[in-house]
């Protein structure tokens, strides 16, 4: 039995009981958590798990070994220098034109997971107030540890995504990363900026350490199949360190569905913590700008 990391307990499990874990695949049409069949086989699909589709099978990235001073399941990003962010498609969005919680599956270059990522969210608020909504994502490791928190709290200006109009801290933007949860490690906030949406990434004291500036023109849909990318530098702008990259889906994936494929590129040698950060900062892109499709449609 894998016991949880000191004083976590994994996301989905009721306090108190420690899940169990069997080696091996999953089978076709089984359910997983963590990448190994759930107890008692097919089960209901808790918070963090992941559906084996028929005829495949999870392949997860290794977990390295611990580091000193390195958050608990964050190892992994100290061997990587892109992460390719798939969010799934949600059967009820494309039918009845229902606001399903979000769901990513988190990918190296090579293909295997390396993490696992649910909105936690209240299910009116993501009828009414859809991209606006406050949320909590909650991004586990293959063994069904919650490694990293994301919380960002209701904007009600969050259809105006203009940065020019920004009258203070109360209409930016902001998404706050915990790792382990519990232990803030850094923030992403908007900035004013009336040429392009621009953000602040930050570190646990509100140092900037990086910026993060977009297109100026946000084109998304058939006619514009190309990336949207948000370039990465250095807090003055002038060194380019990496980019987050919103890429085209298809047509169908792009039109009936609000499912997004990001992709996250870092250098290998930077801060594990900041790589967590750039990480976070994919999940308010998409939101500011990318789910406004569904609630458009309802």
């Amino acid at each position: 039995m894998q016991q949880p990391y000191p004083g976590q307990q994994p996301y989905g499990v009721p306090p108190g009981q420690n899940p169990m874990y069997y080696p091996g695949p999953p089978q076709p049409g089984q359910y997983v958590q963590g990448g190994y069949p759930a107890p008692g086989g097919i089960q209901p699909m808790p918070p963090g798990a992941v559906a084996a589709a028929p005829g495949q099978q999870v392949a997860w990235m290794a977990r390295p070994q611990g580091i000193p001073g390195c958050p608990p399941g964050l190892e992994y990003l100290t061997m990587i220098d892109q992460l390719l962010v798939h969010q799934q498609v949600e059967m009820l969005e494309i039918f009845l034109q229902w606001e399903s919680a979000n769901r990513y599956v988190i990918k190296n270059s090579m293909g295997q997971q390396v993490y696992f990522a649910a909105e936690e969210s209240d299910v009116c608020a993501r009828q009414c107030c859809g991209p606006a909504r406050t949320f909590t994502i909650h991004i586990t490791d293959n063994m069904g540890q919650e490694i990293i928190r994301l919380q960002r709290e209701f904007k009600c200006c969050a259809q105006f995504n203009c940065s020019c109009c920004l009258c203070g801290d109360c209409c930016a933007h902001e998404v706050q990363i915990e790792a382990p949860p519990g232990s803030v490690i850094g923030y992403v906030k908007q900035v004013c900026n009336c040429i392009a949406p621009k953000y602040e990434i930050q570190d646990a004291n509100r140092g900037v350490v990086l910026s993060m500036e977009g297109p100026m023109c946000m084109c998304d849909g058939p006619c514009c199949p190309n990336d949207q990318e948000f370039k990465v530098s250095t807090p003055d702008g002038g060194n380019e360190v990496g980019k987050i990259s919103k890429q085209w889906s298809g047509f169908l994936k792009e039109m009936y569905t609000t499912a997004d494929n990001f992709g996250v590129s870092f250098p290998m040698d930077l801060d594990v913590k900041m790589k967590a950060v750039m990480l976070g900062a994919v999940f308010l892109i998409d939101f500011m700008f990318f789910e406004n499709k569904q609630n458009q449609n309802n």
